[in-house]
């Protein structure tokens, strides 16, 4: 009699075990970039790639698909780099920077563990902060396409969690309140909102729209909470924030469409870029 494998590999397997292999991304890193660890990192969701050009001097880049585990992204407005940057504070300290290009999403079929390996390899790089950002639609109508909006909460609404086993992890502050003050102090026009995340890679219909504004979420996406789940994890202090691109199905009177994601990142680029830089130096 045959059985069916596991769809997941066990921990113990040091061949599969996704904190090895994030370590062993991380000792990559380190030895392409010269750097033993980092302070920082970002994740560059669409919208945010031009951030990466005002942080400060490049140490390093990186094609992304050369670290262990990584791959070249799949999706329009991610950049197939990783780079680490120095980031000079207004009080002339320096801190290290791993900007992340892209991202994996889980609809592209590889596992909640390639979702967020990048997020385990930043812990093993020992970077202490994590700033992920993304493009998502708008489920508020005085929130049009190219506002930023700081993430304050989250509803996973993909079924799938990053921890394995008998792993319980408190998520009350997931979003970190101390980076929120600090992120507010940059731009005090910041409004904070819930962001859900749906497994994709389809748009919501207007029925679950209306569910998802029900439920309380301001932002829909196919990204960040599960990464913020591994972070917390890892120990991280997280920021999020999202770039709303489109207003929701239903919301919008015209139906959605990537190239319509692509062209409010390019709109508002110039904008949240130098937001996003402005935040990050005062990490």
């Amino acid at each position: 009699m045959t059985t069916t494998p596991p769809s997941t590999p066990p921990l113990d397997d040091p061949a599969t075990d996704p904190f090895v292999v994030a370590g062993a991304a991380a000792e990559h890193i380190a030895r392409a970039t010269g750097i033993d660890g980092h302070d920082m990192a970002l994740v560059l969701g669409s919208g945010w790639g031009g951030a990466a050009e005002l942080l400060g001097d490049v140490v390093a880049e990186i094609p992304t698909h050369e670290i262990p585990g990584f791959a070249a992204p799949t999706v329009s407005g991610h950049l197939p780099v990783t780079r680490s940057i120095r980031v000079e504070r207004a009080d002339g300290s320096v801190r290290l920077a791993l900007v992340i290009g892209s991202r994996t999403h889980l609809y592209e079929g590889k596992g909640v563990r390639a979702v967020v390996h990048p997020v385990r390899t930043a812990a093993a790089a020992g970077v202490e902060t994590l700033i992920l950002t993304n493009g998502a639609g708008g489920l508020d109508p005085d929130r049009p396409a190219g506002t930023p909006v700081l993430l304050a909460d989250h509803l996973n609404l993909t079924a799938r969690s990053p921890l394995e086993g008998a792993t319980f992890v408190d998520l009350t502050d997931l979003y970190s309140p101390r980076l929120r003050t600090l992120a507010r102090d940059v731009d005090p026009t910041l409004g904070e909102g819930v962001y859900a995340q749906m497994p994709g890679p389809h748009y919501e219909t207007p029925a679950e729209i209306r569910m998802l504004r029900t439920l309380g979420a301001d932002m829909v996406g196919m990204s960040t909470a599960i990464e913020a789940i591994a972070a917390r994890h890892a120990g991280l202090e997280v920021l999020g924030l999202s770039l709303v691109t489109n207003l929701a199905a239903g919301i919008s009177p015209t139906p959605l469409s990537h190239a319509e994601v692509i062209e409010a990142g390019q709109v508002a680029g110039p904008r949240i870029s130098s937001l996003l830089a402005d935040i990050a130096k005062r990490v």
